[in-house]
């Protein structure tokens, strides 16, 4: 790990926030904010287990495995981390096709891909997710966490253990289903009305637990998080995955591992800069990767399933007041605290408070501005917008970034393709200068060439790069191509305020280019020794 980051890591880690001081206030909010997300942990992780094939504790350990250790040395204080849908759709088939050791060795191997990623300083590329594609993120997210708790509208048991005489799956209707739909409607108005009379405790909380009163107090028939599963047990043992240590193996886990890696980096590193937009902080992108792969690496060999930020939680510690990694501790201690002590109390928390509080988190989630907006900007960012919507909704978070920055380059490099134009003049002498304005690419290259009219031109002609800037190879070819035609016709072609490494990587027509002492002094990245001999540029 390079010197820098683990600097870094040092002036970080502590719990002691410069900015924010600790006094019994705070540290009663950072705590209770812990609490509130602890709470809304339980059913997420419980369901997500059921989704990737695994136990309800495997999901459990991970949630509060990855939550202590991304909370103590992740990049944003406030960020809230466990198991995560985006990560189980992906668990399903190595879980179904394999067994759940191979993920367990699966979640290791990419932990360890992260802390790669980590010490590299790859995580500053998240820079390059143009601001269309994170309202896309946050809006299918949004829809995402929405379209999650219709799940718990179905009946959750069996006929008998219900209670309802229904079958399992089956959507709730008639009387249970208004007093579900009551019960998540009064959570919401509690969370909405609270923060108007006390921010004594986090309005979520306030929610959850006058839901919860009136729900065991008058013994009203309705799901319950114990409906679930049970999430009684025990300390998180070592285990390392029985899987065999062959080749074989490694082959079978490392695409999931990939896979599995990217889409819980990017995930992370996109809610660290929303959470960092709400808190007014930046940096800590390496950090969290570093942190992400540690978390992951000593999940896989404690029986978790992994895990990666988790955007709705991150909102509720957040908006309850949590800004340090006192709330991310105190959220992963409670889950534990509910694993070894608390199970019988906890199951007895009716689903439609969390569902209430999640609801929440949704329409504060969601980016309410850009569907104003979506008119006033340009078309392509519009475009993009929606695209990442929907591809988050339809398929996962990492396949939607990606199409969306593609989509969003193409964009830019089409935009950039179509600047390429040429103002002309005479000089006294009778030379024909061409006043070159905009970037010179692949992309423009053939607009480019199409600017000049060699048969008609004078013999000497005069091209002044001092507006343009020539970005990689195709553009010095297309600047050779050019002073060839020229030459072809006998016509002397010369090449003005051209930056010095394109005077050492223009081959035929480097002896054309005339030295001035205002030439720009850019690099270009490219790889130009097959013509020159010189590998030049970076």
């Amino acid at each position: 790990m390079s010197r820098a980051l683990l600097a870094n890591f040092a002036e970080n880690i502590s719990l002691r926030d410069p900015e924010m001081p600790y006094s019994a206030t705070r540290v009663k909010t950072e705590v209770l904010s812990g609490l509130t997300v602890a709470l809304a942990l339980v059913p997420e992780a419980v369901a997500f287990a059921f989704v990737a094939g695994v136990h309800p504790l495997v999901g459990l350990y991970a949630a509060f495995i990855v939550g202590l250790i991304t909370a103590l040395f992740g990049g944003r204080p406030g960020m809230i981390s466990g198991a995560t849908g985006a990560l189980a759709v992906v668990m399903v088939s190595l879980v179904a096709q394999h067994g759940v050791e191979y993920l367990f060795a699966t979640v290791v191997l990419m932990g360890l891909i992260q802390v790669f990623v980590g010490v590299m300083r790859w995580g500053k590329f998240i820079r390059l997710v143009p601001h269309p594609v994170m309202l896309g993120f946050v809006n299918g997210l949004a829809i995402v966490i929405f379209l999650a708790q219709l799940s718990q509208f179905q009946v959750p048991g069996t006929a008998e253990s219900s209670g309802h005489g229904m079958a399992q799956g089956e959507w709730l209707s008639g009387a249970p289903l208004y007093l579900m739909l009551a019960l998540v409607g009064v959570t919401m108005a509690i969370i909405w009305v609270m923060p108007r009379v006390t921010k004594a405790i986090p309005a979520p909380l306030a929610g959850i637990g006058i839901v919860a009163a009136v729900v065991i107090g008058f013994g009203l028939d309705v799901p319950r998080v114990g409906d679930l599963a049970s999430i009684q047990g025990g300390l998180p043992m070592f285990h390392w995955p029985v899987v065999p240590m062959t080749a074989e193996t490694f082959w079978i886990i490392l695409p999931y591992a990939l896979i599995l890696a990217a889409i819980g980096l990017i995930e992370s590193l996109l809610t660290l800069n929303l959470v960092g937009e709400m808190t007014g902080k930046r940096g800590g992108a390496s950090q969290e990767c570093v942190a992400q792969g540690v978390a992951n690496t000593v999940t896989g060999v404690f029986g978790g399933m992994g895990g990666c930020a988790m955007i709705g939680q991150s909102m509720i510690n957040v908006k309850s007041g949590g800004r340090t990694r006192l709330a991310g501790i105190a959220a992963a201690l409670f889950l534990l605290a509910f694993i070894l002590f608390a199970s019988g109390l906890i199951e007895q928390i009716p689903l439609a408070a969390l569902v209430g509080v999640m609801f929440m988190v949704v329409i504060g989630t969601f980016a309410w501005n850009s569907l104003r907006i979506l008119r006033k900007v340009p078309f392509t960012d519009a475009f993009v917008t929606v695209l990442v919507t929907v591809v988050t909704v339809a398929t996962d978070l990492a396949t939607a970034v990606v199409v969306g920055v593609i989509v969003s380059a193409l964009a830019y490099a089409w935009n950039n393709a179509t600047r390429i134009y040429a103002t002309t003049y005479e000089t006294p002498e009778k030379a024909k200068v061409y006043q070159v304005k905009g970037p010179l690419f692949f992309g423009s290259a053939d607009g480019f060439t199409e600017l000049f009219e060699a048969s008609d031109d004078p013999s000497r002609v005069i091209v002044d790069f001092a507006e343009s800037r020539v970005v990689d190879q195709s553009a010095l070819q297309a600047i050779e191509a050019v002073a060839a035609k020229y030459e072809a016709l006998g016509k002397q072609i010369q090449l003005r305020h051209l930056s010095r490494d394109c005077h050492r990587l223009l081959a035929k027509a480097g002896h054309l280019v005339i030295d001035s002492d205002d030439d720009p002094d850019y690099e270009i990245a490219v790889d130009y020794g097959v013509r020159t001999g010189i590998i030049g540029g970076h």
